[in-house]
């Protein structure tokens, strides 16, 4: 088993890491830097440039000249290529990618490693996809010699923005469907976890990117981000992050008239019926929150139980949740590390006092998780709230942390009718041995991804992507390619 700890020590020792633009590393132009922090211990991994909107013009310039220039004159078969030879270049430092989010934002390093297949398996789908972009030719009702068809064309500068909870996946989510359609990106990190993102760019320039075509500031989203959103030189942007941050980001893109593509957040209900199994029901639906420590859009935070089996589901989810390794990222028997930064892990705490204030019960956890080998890090005890009712805050509201609320319900019509009762509608999931139950409740559940009997289930050939205030686009799948790429039609009088 390796010595992942001693690996860490290795990676980042406080230095600088320059941001990447046109090919090259360089500083921000205001030369000022923002402090890249171990969640786990508070330890200094590096410092990285606070970009702006200086340093998102010359990567809109650097994005437009490429897009415009050599990387235009790829062929499909070129990118397609250029993707492989990424993709291999990911499976070589994988284990380094891993180490450096675990480091970076705190997942435990077994969680990032096993994210493997969904990762390279999207860099080698979106490399299938480079060649299979094609027109149609349309019968129209002229006479005569008159040919109608349509060509695909890609879009342009795509400005993408990522949040800092899953940076290895956002980041290729994002950029391989560009390259797969001859866009360029313009990319903005969360300030709370970059410095994976500048190793992606640096593998990309390795295996042969062509300068310009990937760009990456770092700094605020309140600045560079901003700036990112209401560029008029950028053609389209691609954002996952919060629903108010979303909001903003749409209303930035008025300017000229950007096409937009948001994943936002989520109240994700989670639905076990009477009839499921429950011995494979608790372990799923618990960790459908409880990974990466409840910091992710498809967290299940609701879970209905039928009131059948209610006492015995809450019972053995709460001793599941007590049985949770917390500790550091990188030590091999981790279930759960840190929170983000204090800052969220204080927003967490204030929903554990709502919780009782409000009449829930805490069956496990309900406090942030101390000892001595969690000093200087934000920790929070996996937790479970019983007694819940619909209104209450913990149901209503995205926490983005560890936490679940268990509500009975007694009727299938009643349940989808309470679950759909939010403005979001990202993701559900339903646990059941009846197919057709299963197949009722999936029909009839307002949310972008359903699963049934499984959670968290994510492959680059299935669309992805949310309804209501969850936003709108889709990312996996041919639609996602559609997000990148526009549709000329041509008309020829042969006559």
């Amino acid at each position: 088993m390796k010595d992942w700890t001693a690996l860490a020590s290795d990676l980042y020792r406080g230095e600088f890491r320059p941001m990447f633009i046109d090919g090259n590393w360089c500083e921000a132009r205001s030369g000022k830097t923002l402090e890249a922090r171990n969640p786990a211990n508070g330890a200094l991994l590096a410092t990285v440039p606070e970009g702006d909107s200086a340093d998102i013009d010359r990567a809109v310039t650097a994005a437009r000249k490429a897009f415009e220039g050599p990387w235009s004159k790829f062929t499909p078969f070129e990118r397609q290529a250029l993707l492989l030879r990424i993709a291999e270049r990911f499976e070589a430092e994988w284990e380094t990618l891993c180490l450096s989010d675990t480091l970076d934002m705190g997942m435990p390093i077994q969680r990032t490693l096993a994210n493997s297949r969904r990762v390279l398996g999207m860099l080698r789908f979106y490399a299938g996809q480079a060649v299979m972009i094609h027109g149609n030719t349309i019968p129209n009702s002229f006479p005569g010699e008159i040919y109608s068809s349509t060509v695909r064309e890609p879009i342009g500068v795509v400005g993408a923005i990522i949040p800092w909870n899953a940076p290895i996946a956002g980041s290729v989510w994002k950029i391989a469907p560009a390259i797969a359609t001859g866009c360029t990106v313009v990319l903005k990190p969360s300030e709370e976890a970059s410095l994976t993102v500048l190793m992606i760019a640096r593998i990309m320039q390795e295996a042969g990117l062509p300068d310009g075509v990937l760009n990456i500031v770092t700094g605020h989203g309140d600045t560079a981000g901003a700036a990112l959103a209401a560029h008029p030189g950028v053609d389209k942007i691609v954002f996952t992050g919060s629903t108010a941050t979303g909001q903003a980001i749409a209303r930035a893109a008025t300017g000229n008239l950007k096409r937009v593509s948001l994943e936002l957040g989520g109240k994700s209900p989670v639905i076990v019926c009477k009839d499921a199994d429950i011995d494979k029901a608790v372990p799923v639906a618990a960790m459908a929150v409880f990974a990466n420590s409840g910091q992710i859009c498809i967290a299940g935070s609701r879970l209905f139980v039928a009131r059948e089996i209610h006492d015995e589901f809450l019972r053995r989810l709460a001793d599941f949740a007590k049985g949770l390794k917390i500790g550091h990222g990188v030590a091999a028997d981790t279930d759960i590390g840190p929170i983000i930064s204090a800052r969220q892990a204080e927003r967490i705490a204030g929903y554990l006092a709502a919780g009782p204030n409000e009449g829930a019960q805490v069956v496990a956890g309900g406090a942030k998780a101390e000892g001595p080998d969690l000093a200087g890090g934000h920790y929070i005890q996996p937790t479970v709230f019983g007694n819940v009712t619909d209104q209450m805050s913990v149901a209503r509201e995205e926490i983005f942390g560890p936490v679940i609320s268990a509500l009975p319900f007694d009727t299938l019509d009643e349940v989808v009718t309470r679950a759909n009762a939010t403005p979001y509608g990202l993701a559900a999931g339903v646990f059941s041995t009846h197919l057709g139950t299963a197949h009722k409740l999936a029909n009839r559940l307002k949310a972008g991804s359903v699963w049934v009997n499984m959670y968290h289930a994510i492959d680059p050939a299935v669309p992805f992507g949310g309804v209501k205030m969850s936003g709108y686009g889709r990312e996996g799948g041919m639609e996602h390619m559609e997000e990148y790429l526009d549709t000329k039609a041509i008309w020829i009088n042969a006559d």
